[in-house]
């Protein structure tokens, strides 16, 4: 059993490594051998083709005969997987991935803000506001702060009561590491956050699902507009 465990836990830092090299792209377009890789990352060759088979099970690559492991398109990832959402959200951001962040945003967030105020028991709806209250109070830049923005959002998915929602938490996680960064320097930003964030909270504490998912629109679209400023991106929030 301890030594599966350890095996386990050497096969997960080597598909770490690779993925590293991947979003970096130190690799190109084709990996190395295993052979090779195993002498890279110190291992046996029956841990690099574990760890390799892993990727393939994301669709992260591809085994073409004569040709080798192809690395594949970051929009063919299997995007659903925690791992893989962690490991796209490293690589460096361009306007075509936030574009498509912004619009899943769009699709899962405002709903699960009307959910939240319709359906969030007593307890979802005090912990949304106890997660805001800790958001409220940090700066940008101060330890905390991430954290405490992706708690209140993930409080949300949850007190949403939809299960594929409460799932979807590690991509909107992933979204904000991603876009807060580019955003909360900006002059006069934080504050806006704030007060955007506050309207949604208000909107489910009074238990109206309409004025959150309203409100939920306004503060994906505040983030959309600051990070078209950045990165040109093609605007999917309607004013």
């Amino acid at each position: 059993m301890e030594q599966a465990n350890k095996d386990r836990s050497l096969v997960s830092k080597v598909m770490d490594g690779l993925v590293t090299g991947i979003v970096e792209e130190k690799y190109g377009a084709i990996l190395p051998p295993q052979d090779v890789l195993s002498k890279e990352f110190d291992v046996s060759r029956t841990v690099m083709r574990e760890a390799l088979s892993m990727l393939l099970a994301r669709d992260m690559l591809d085994v073409r005969p004569k040709i080798g492991t192809r690395i594949r398109s970051m929009s063919d990832w299997r995007m659903i997987d925690e791992d893989v959402v962690n490991w796209r959200f490293r690589a460096k951001p361009d306007p075509l991935f936030m574009r498509d962040v912004i619009e899943f945003r769009l699709l899962i967030e405002p709903r699960a803000s009307a959910q939240a105020a319709e359906r969030g028991s007593a307890a979802d709806v005090a912990a949304i506001r106890e997660a805001f209250d800790m958001f409220r109070v940090i700066q940008p830049g101060d330890g905390g702060y991430q954290e405490a923005d992706e708690l209140f959002h993930s409080r949300i998915l949850i007190a949403s009561g939809n299960q594929f929602f409460k799932q979807m938490a590690a991509i909107i996680r992933g979204a904000l590491s991603t876009a807060n960064p580019l955003v909360v320097q900006r002059d006069g930003f934080w504050e806006s956050a704030v007060s955007s964030h506050l309207h949604v909270v208000e909107a489910i504490e009074r238990r109206d699902p309409e004025a959150a998912e309203a409100a939920s629109l306004a503060m994906i679209a505040l983030a959309a507009s600051e990070l078209d400023d950045s990165f040109s991106i093609e605007q999917t929030v309607r004013g």
